[in-house]
C-alpha cells in the first residue's frame, strides 16, 4: 500500500494559474508561493505559516487549504489534514487535479483507519483517472480492512487490543489470586508452629512431670543384693554392740553384788 502525497506545489501551481475561477487575491498568491518554496526544503512548520496567512486573507483558496492539508499530513496531524482537504471538497474536484485530491484525502482516512471514508475516496480517484495503480491497491486494501471490521476480524486493531488488555488483566489477576493462597498458607503454617511451641506435646509434659516428680531410676538384682548385706551387716554390728553393753551392765553389777 502507498499512501504518497500527490503533485503539492504543481497543485498550488496550477490552481494558481486559474486565479480568477477561484478569486484568488494577489496577496494570496504570494503567501501560497512561499509556503511552496519552504515546502520543497521540507520546512513544514515555516509553510504552515504562509499557508494559513493566504488562508486570513481568503478562507476559500483552494490552494492554500490543500497545500496546507498536505502540510499537516506531512506533520502527520491527521485530523487537521482531514479537516482542510474537507473544506474544498467541491471546488477540488472541479480544479483538473480532483485525482490527485481524492487520493490524499484517502491517504488521511488510512491513517485514522477510518476504512469507508478511505475506500470511498479511492473510488473517486479512480473515476477521474482510472489509470493510477497506487490509488488501485489502495482502494482494495482499504476495502478488505472494512470487510474485516465489519465481519470482526483481526482488521480491528482496536478491538484486538482491548481483547489482549483483557487476557492479560485475567492473567494478572490469577497470578495474584495465586500468590494470596500461597501467602495465606505460608502464614497459617507459620501460626501452626507457634502454637506447637507455646503448646509441648503431651509425651513432652509427661516426661517433665516425671522430672518434677523425681522419679527415680530401677536398680538390678545385684545392686538389690548388695544393699542387703549392707543392711545385715550394719544391723549385725548394731546387734553386736548392744549385746557388750548389756554385757558390761551385768558385770558391773556382778561386781557390786560381790563387793
Amino acid at each position: 500500500m502507498r499512501l504518497r502525497i500527490k503533485d503539492i506545489v504543481l497543485l498550488a501551481a496550477g490552481l494558481l494559474l486559474a486565479a480568477s475561477a477561484f478569486a484568488q487575491a494577489p496577496a494570496d498568491r504570494h503567501d501560497v508561493r512561499a509556503g511552496n518554496r519552504r515546502f520543497k526544503k521540507e520546512r513544514f512548520q515555516e509553510s504552515d505559516i504562509w499557508y494559513r496567512k493566504a488562508l486570513v486573507k481568503d478562507s476559500t483558496s483552494v490552494a492554500a487549504n490543500y497545500n496546507l492539508a498536505n502540510t499537516m499530513y506531512k506533520l502527520q496531524n491527521w485530523d487537521e489534514a482531514s479537516k482542510y482537504y474537507d473544506k474544498i471538497s467541491q471546488t477540488a474536484t472541479a480544479s483538473g487535479h480532483g485525482a490527485d485530491y481524492w487520493y490524499n484525502v484517502g491517504n488521511a482516512a488510512v491513517q485514522k483507519k477510518d476504512w469507508n471514508k478511505a475506500a470511498e475516496a479511492y473510488a473517486k480517484s479512480l473515476l477521474i483517472n482510472p489509470e493510477d495503480l497506487d490509488a488501485k491497491e489502495n482502494y482494495a486494501y482499504a476495502k478488505q480492512m472494512l470487510k474485516n471490521n465489519q465481519n470482526g476480524g483481526g482488521g480491528n486493531d482496536k478491538n484486538q487490543n482491548d481483547k489482549n488488555q483483557d487476557n492479560q488483566d485475567q492473567n494478572n489477576k490469577d497470578q495474584n489470586n495465586k500468590d494470596q493462597n500461597n501467602q495465606d498458607q505460608n502464614n497459617q503454617n507459620q501460626n501452626n508452629q507457634d502454637q506447637n511451641q507455646q503448646n509441648p506435646s503431651q509425651d513432652q509434659q509427661n516426661q517433665d512431670q516425671n522430672q518434677q516428680q523425681g522419679a527415680q531410676p530401677k536398680i538390678s538384682p545385684q545392686q538389690a543384693q548388695q544393699m542387703l548385706q549392707a543392711i545385715q551387716a550394719k544391723e549385725k554390728e548394731t546387734q553386736d554392740k548392744v549385746n557388750k553393753e548389756k554385757a558390761a551392765v551385768l558385770k558391773s553389777r556382778q561386781k557390786d553384788k560381790n563387793w
